[in-house]
């Protein structure tokens, strides 16, 4: 599948997907003539990729994340991680509660 037809259906820009794949959250094959190719995978993995980001999480920590998602594992470090993303967010939403509740 073509890098268009990917943002598309995922929802983004070819931006993003470019962006994603520099930062290898993604990965893409080369036709001859050096188009990318995507596999129809991609479109739930960049939809999931997107969801970690809408969340606040950092491009590495969702390089570190994507990995356990692959292989349906974690370790106990990711654990840790996803902890601490879970308290940040948490936070953020109390801090985002109590200036509602100011306005």
């Amino acid at each position: 599948m073509r890098i268009g037809d990917v943002a598309v259906r995922a929802g983004v820009s070819t931006r993003a997907l470019r962006y994603y794949e520099e930062q290898g959250l993604l990965e893409s094959e080369r036709t001859a003539s050096g188009q990318r190719t995507y596999p129809e995978s991609a479109i739930e993995r960049v939809k999931l990729i997107q969801q970690f980001f809408t969340a606040g999480l950092s491009s590495r920590v969702v390089l570190q994340l994507l990995p356990c998602v692959d292989s349906g594992t974690a370790s106990p470090e990711v654990f840790e991680i996803l902890a601490s993303e879970r308290d940040r967010i948490t936070a953020a939403m109390a801090d985002l509660a109590a200036a509602r509740d100011a306005l």
